[in-house]
């Protein structure tokens, strides 16, 4: 399977899902708007759709314990643009892992574009851990842009978390998520972003609290370098007794711009809802303890930045 991959999707592959093999489990490998290699098991089944749109239905047995699902997507051909609908449907009690992402190499003149529309319906009592990166490179002038789309429906009982990272090298990109979450469901986000350059990057949140003693986490840690722009958004609407969370912690750098808009809307006055917002320069004093012992400058920088998104 990634034996087929030369060289250099090899590594793409690797930095934006770990593998470094034939992955244990189901898996769909895309390169270049087309299915690489796939895999289905006993108990979770990846089909290609049949009505029309580009993508794959992802469908996991109720009772489906500690098993791993691989979705990642690679392009190398300058040029390519895709529009990808996956839609995913997890059982009742079944707890699963599921690792996306989407890895450019542009080394071309044209420019490369995956945008893609995630949607997850998780069954009562189901968890799952959504895990995707963004990463791109290539020494092309061609740009590399991301726009993905994640629709998170979450039954009674059931939980989502969603670690959400963007490396390096994405030119573009407007991150969307749509969360609606039943009673006592959980939808927890963890989001990592860094821009450098003349990258422009959005985060919009929505997130609907429907059911009694539902909640939502909502945390995003960003670095913008250079000349970088983002834009943080963030709404919560409580529309019954819940708790709803969403929190921007931002280091802002040389020419850069950052921006945090939070909307937070009690519909139940039994709604408990928080937003909270940092954006700031990395300490001076920072600097100066990593550079006494022995760092420079930018290698200290460096290191607090690692830290701040770790």
């Amino acid at each position: 399977m990634p034996n087929q991959l030369n060289d250099s999707e090899l590594q793409l592959l690797e930095a934006i899902s770990g593998l470094t093999g034939t992955p244990d489990g189901a898996y769909n490998i895309r390169l270049n708007g087309q299915a690489q290699s796939r895999a289905s098991t006993q108990n979770i089944t990846i089909e290609k759709k049949t009505d029309g749109k580009d993508g794959i239905d992802i469908r996991i047995e109720p009772n489906t314990i500690n098993e791993k699902v691989y979705i990642p997507v690679i392009m190398d051909e300058s040029g390519h643009s895709e529009m990808v609908y996956n839609d995913f449907y997890i059982g009742e009690n079944a707890d699963v892992t599921i690792i996306a992402g989407c890895g450019i190499n542009n080394c071309g003149s044209h420019d490369s574009q995956h945008d893609g529309i995630h949607t997850f319906y998780i069954g009562k009592n189901a968890k799952v851990k959504y895990v995707e990166k963004h990463f791109g490179e290539g020494g092309g002038t061609g740009s590399r842009i991301m726009n993905p789309t994640t629709v998170v429906n979450i039954a009674e009982n059931g939980l989502m978390e969603m670690e959400s990272t963007q490396i390096r090298g994405i030119n573009s990109t407007k991150r969307i998520t749509n969360a609606r979450i039943d009673k006592n469901g959980t939808f927890i986000v963890k989001e990592k972003l860094l821009t450098h350059e003349s990258q422009y990057a959005e985060s919009d949140f929505e997130v609907n609290l429907d059911g009694e003693n539902s909640s939502a986490n909502v945390v995003s840690r960003a670095v913008a370098q250079d000349r970088s722009q983002q834009l943080f958004t963030a709404k919560i609407y409580g529309n019954n007794k819940c708790h709803g969370h969403s929190e921007c912690d931002a280091i802002i750098m040389d020419d850069a711009h950052i921006a945090a808009v939070p909307e937070i809307r009690a519909n139940n006055p039994e709604a408990n809802l928080i937003h909270e917002a940092a954006i700031g320069k990395i300490a001076g004093e920072q600097l100066i303890k990593l550079m006494s012992l022995g760092l420079t400058e930018k290698e200290a920088e460096q290191h607090i930045i690692d830290g701040f998104l770790k």
